[in-house]
């Protein structure tokens, strides 16, 4: 049982020829000609995501980058002790890191707009969550490289691992000198180059890759504790930021309570509300459209925040502010910019719908007191063509004749009805169902 368990789990299974694998991986470390190139274009594309906000043109860029050759690269090197080949793992990555980042840098300082969007955001605070997703991610890649048949695992770890974005948003930080920005996103590439190499060092070390030279078991303890000592370095500023992201989505999660049980739930329209978790006290701006407080009324509520759980924060009411206003019409300015096609769209064929639509409920009641003859009467308007050319919505009245004997007199009705609906003229047709 033992043994089948085994070889359903065995990695060795399916695995490639290791020369031809160290082969691969070493003609995909350097930058020279093409993927020079194809460097340059990936890190020009993941700027213009990141200017723009776009999720699709970002994932293009992670796609094409060649920044995982080097990583990996590096990862091999150690896992078979070829410090040549890690010498030059190391070599090609930083120049990797320097051109991407001036090219990135150089995009962003001539480019006109300069809004921080939230593509560029999320990859300037990094936390333990990336540390996994750079760790099983770089599991996934060599785990794919090491295989015959490599399968589709690559790109989904191109995507996932994100190795240009937060390279081009440190750009970004360098060329607004935004050095928070900087760090931050520089951080999180350096998450992802090291995590991605320690998981293909582990995979080589299992899958027993022969070593190229012989080593001293002396060094051989010392890369590993230098690798761990690393990992700790790498990781702990993580956890902190993840503690930190945990404490400020409980704080924005509690502040949105409070607003809602002291103001929404009893009437009051809350239209503005801006948090700023980093300051010390934290900040927290509202207005509310229909109540103004006055001075005891804003010290009140701001001794309840402590008993909402809400601690070293203080409430400031906007009211009677000339830069409110100015503040409410940008975020509705972002907004409507934001209007996504579909919603375009969707109003255009209103529009086209309002223009077949019948709004005259009347109408069929008042026809049937003047006109008792006509019966089961159908309203609707048409586009008529002449030719290739359509003219104006015309109405469209369809009817049944009643069992009675009486002559109908179309030309009457046409003219009270285009009278009525003042229109040029309708078309009057008897519904040819009735026998």
């Amino acid at each position: 049982m033992s043994n089948k368990l085994w070889d359903f789990i065995n990695l060795h299974n399916g695995e490639e020829d290791k020369k031809k694998v160290l082969e691969n991986v070493t003609a995909n470390i350097s930058f020279r000609g093409s993927n020079l190139w194809i460097l340059a274009c990936a890190i020009i594309i993941a700027s213009i995501g990141l200017n723009v906000n776009s999720t699709a043109v970002i994932i293009g860029a992670m796609l094409i980058s060649p920044l995982m050759g080097p990583i990996v690269g590096a990862g091999f090197s150690l896992g078979t002790y070829d410090f040549l080949l890690l010498r030059k793992s190391i070599k090609n990555l930083l120049i990797a890191t320097v051109v991407s980042l001036l090219v990135s840098a150089f995009y962003f300082y001539i480019s006109p707009f300069k809004d921080v969007q939230s593509e560029l955001l999320a990859r300037t605070s990094p936390n333990i969550y990336d540390v996994l997703i750079a760790f099983f991610g770089g599991l996934v890649g060599v785990i794919a490289i090491t295989r015959v048949e490599k399968g589709n695992p690559i790109p989904g770890v191109a995507i996932a691992t994100a190795l240009m974005p937060p390279l081009c948003t440190a750009g970004y930080g360098l060329a607004t000198f935004n050095f928070s920005f900087f760090l931050g996103a520089f951080y999180l590439y350096t998450i992802n180059c090291f995590f991605i190499c320690i998981a293909t060092y582990l995979v080589i070390k299992y899958l027993k890759y022969p070593a190229s030279a012989t080593i001293d078991p002396k060094n051989k303890k010392q890369i590993k504790y230098s690798i761990s000592a690393l990992m700790m370095i790498i990781i702990l500023p993580s956890f902190y930021l993840a503690y930190n992201l945990f404490e400020q989505k409980k704080f924005t999660k509690a502040v949105d309570g409070f607003i809602n049980s002291e103001f929404s739930n009893r009437g009051y329209t809350v239209i503005y509300k801006k948090l700023n978790y980093h300051s010390n006290p934290k900040k927290i701006e509202i207005a509310v459209l229909n109540k103004k407080l006055n001075k005891e009324e804003m010290d009140m509520y701001n001794k309840l925040l402590s008993e909402n759980d809400i601690h070293n924060a203080v409430l400031n009411f906007r009211q009677d502010d000339a830069d409110l206003k100015s503040e409410i019409l940008n975020e509705i300015n972002k907004q409507d910019a934001s209007i996504s096609e579909k919603d375009v769209t969707i109003n255009n064929l209103r529009i086209e719908l309002d223009k077949y639509k019948v709004s005259e409920p009347g109408l069929v009641r008042e026809i049937n007191v003047l006109f008792p003859e006509l019966k089961d009467i159908s309203l609707g308007k048409i586009e008529k063509y002449s030719g290739t050319d359509s003219t104006k919505i015309e109405w469209l009245v369809l009817y049944k004749l009643s069992n009675s004997d009486k002559e109908t007199d179309k030309v009457k009705i046409q003219k009270w009805l285009a009278e009525r609906l003042r229109v040029k003229e309708v078309l009057l047709l008897q519904d040819p169902q009735i026998k």
